[in-house]
């Protein structure tokens, strides 16, 4: 099946938005949180700014170029297979993962303390002791899960159903 360029314009004017999104929230977090954490919704949600050298739930602690260096390949492999998605579904599911990764990629990338060793601003917390995530982490989970969930109902990955 042969895709749209709209389709594929979907796909990147999508993922720059998220980065676009992320990038603008950080640097509120940066300039607003400073001075300490605010509540928005009581306990349940907090902006809290805080700086991640590691991956998803602290995983990879003090490893940041090698996160830098995944997610230079993932990035790199999303802009090869996101424009080749079957269908707008899988387009913006790419999107959506392609975006988040490349909000905290930027961030592992250009920000202190030094060049490949950034750490990710992360502001947004909710109870139960999960993890301080920000806009990009949103994305990413989004998207994976919107992808797992395609595939348990028998797409394969981009968007060709199984018969």
């Amino acid at each position: 099946m042969r895709k749209s360029s709209a389709q594929t314009a979907l796909f990147f004017l999508i993922a720059a938005l998220i980065v676009f999104l992320d990038q603008l929230a950080k640097q509120f977090a940066e300039l607003f949180l400073s001075d300490g954490p605010i509540q928005v919704i009581g306990e349940i949600l907090q902006f809290r700014l805080a700086y991640n050298d590691a991956a998803a739930f602290s995983l990879g602690f003090g490893q940041t170029w090698v996160l830098a260096v995944i997610g230079t390949i993932a990035i790199l492999a999303l802009l090869w297979f996101g424009p080749k998605a079957a269908n707008a579904t899988w387009s913006v599911i790419a999107a959506f993962v392609l975006g988040g990764a490349t909000g905290n990629w930027l961030d592992r990338i250009f920000r202190e303390p030094s060049f490949l060793n950034g750490h990710v601003v992360d502001f947004i917390q909710i109870p139960f002791g999960f993890p301080i995530f920000n806009v990009a982490d949103i994305f990413l989970v989004v998207g994976v899960c919107l992808s797992i969930i395609r595939v348990l109902l028998g797409d394969e990955i981009g968007g060709h159903e199984r018969r």
